[in-house]
């Protein structure tokens, strides 16, 4: 007989168990991925709305050599965005997303508490893909008014409220706080490699046609979204349900009498002697005088558990700790959404960089991003001090985010350099904060067992 492959008894060694851990765990970053992989697109379309028309003759001839421009008689910036007020006007679009990002995640946590995650989850990818859409097709239709491009900023900011209460939860239901910091850490790298794709699927088309650069986004994540309906699993518990729909087939039927009458003596035995060979589901309490029958049938428990209850925003606010590392998260937040909205624009200027190149150069920041999650975990998890870790690392990006701003204008070299160095400084402690500390404050009040 030849031996079994090395790669096969590798993946029989898990059980059914972490199987679905390991599906669970790459399915939730897939589906955040595509949410930020959506919202990133404005940032690297900014320098495309606003040109520096003195280059423009230079980036029409060396796009038109790789695809047609569907705007070609069009002035070098796109209308209403071509006053001098346009950094106004685009930060008016960065805050309409925002401001209704904050009000919606208030109501998303009451509303989410609520529905089913599967399909609370579902509906807001795909109305987040139609609003990511409906912006792209504002070049396509040749759209000016500002006030249409607010709208769809505003409607899109409540939607993608959905994703990250949905997410969180759900991979907080299937691991436990041993390694949280460590498996949170790389599972929160998403946003980065989420910025990092729609970076670089915005640059493709933003020079030839950039409402294609929120055009793929948006079907992507409306696609994740009917992947979310097919596959999404909210809680190991509704597995069991699985169990109770589906019970053995009629080839392991039980003995009909546990006594030895049916030619059963030997499990019988067994059974008198200790060894309880049967699993949890199918042993029952067992006459010991001969002769008396016993008829069994197969009988599936599910474990009852009461559905937590919802809890209120005053009650949220007295869990130890929610108040303090919310605080600490609104500035590691202002600092990161001011990269991920402005960063492309700001290299365009410094760097004197098309809006291609500018977008792949601001992925670096990203990148820093994903090390300084996992670091911020797996030091976490090492000391078991959440707090020390994210201040620490806060007072650590302070100085550098200064230093970028002083010698961003110097060269390329040092431009990269410290680009790593700000996303991980920046996002290390916003991934600890919005991944494992936020389950284990929504884990603080449940019964002890549970965590």
């Amino acid at each position: 007989m030849a031996p079994v492959p090395p790669g096969i008894r590798f993946l029989s060694s898990f059980n059914k168990d972490q199987w679905y851990r390991a599906f669970t765990f790459a399915l939730t970053f897939l589906l955040y991925t595509s949410f930020h992989l959506s919202r990133k697109p404005i940032s690297i379309v900014k320098s495309e709305l606003h040109k520096n028309c003195s280059q423009t003759s230079e980036l029409s001839v060396s796009s038109s050599s790789q695809q047609p421009l569907l705007h070609a008689d069009a002035d070098c910036s796109w209308k209403p965005f071509d006053k001098s007020n346009y950094k106004q006007l685009l930060g008016a679009m960065d805050y309409s997303f925002l401001c209704a990002y904050a009000v919606g995640m208030y109501l998303s946590g009451i509303i989410g508490e609520r529905l089913p995650i599967r399909l609370y989850l579902t509906v807001g990818m795909v109305t987040s893909g139609l609003f990511t859409c409906l912006f792209g097709l504002g070049y396509v239709y040749n759209i000016h008014s500002l006030g249409f491009y607010i709208f769809v900023q505003v409607a899109n900011g409540l939607v993608q409220t959905t994703g990250w209460p949905s997410v969180v939860t759900c991979i907080g239901n299937w691991f436990g706080k041993g390694r949280r910091g460590l498996i949170m850490g790389l599972w929160n790298s998403h946003t980065s490699v989420g910025n990092i794709l729609g970076s670089l699927i915005a640059g493709y088309w933003v020079t030839s046609n950039w409402g294609l650069s929120f055009i793929v986004p948006g079907l992507i994540i409306a696609g994740m979204g009917v992947v979310c309906f097919l596959f999404l699993i909210e809680h190991p518990n509704d597995l069991k349900s699985i169990s109770a729909h589906n019970p053995t087939s009629s080839n392991s039927k039980l003995p009909t009498s546990w006594n030895g009458l049916n030619g059963h003596t030997e499990t019988y035995l067994q059974y008198k002697k200790g060894s309880k060979t049967q699993s949890w589901d199918t042993e029952l309490l067992l006459p010991d005088s001969v002769g008396v029958c016993v008829p069994v049938q197969q009988v599936v428990v599910v474990k009852s558990e009461s559905e937590p209850s919802a809890i209120s925003f005053l009650g949220a606010l007295r869990i130890p700790g929610v108040v303090e590392f919310s605080l600490c998260l609104l500035f590691a937040k202002l600092v990161s959404y001011t990269f991920l909205f402005w960063l492309p624009l700001y290299i365009t200027k410094a760097a004197h960089l098309d809006a291609k190149r500018a977008g792949d150069l601001s992925t670096l920041f990203d990148v820093g991003g994903i090390a300084g999650g996992v670091l911020a975990g797996v030091i976490s998890d090492k000391l078991g001090k959440r707090a020390t870790t994210c201040a620490v690392m806060l007072l650590l990006a302070a100085p550098t985010l200064y230093v970028f701003s002083m010698i961003s204008e110097l060269g390329l070299g040092p431009t990269i350099a410290m680009l790593l160095v700000c996303g991980g400084l920046v996002n290390g402690p916003y991934a600890l904060i919005t991944t494992a500390v936020s389950a284990d404050l929504g884990y603080t009040q449940e019964p002890e067992g549970q965590c």
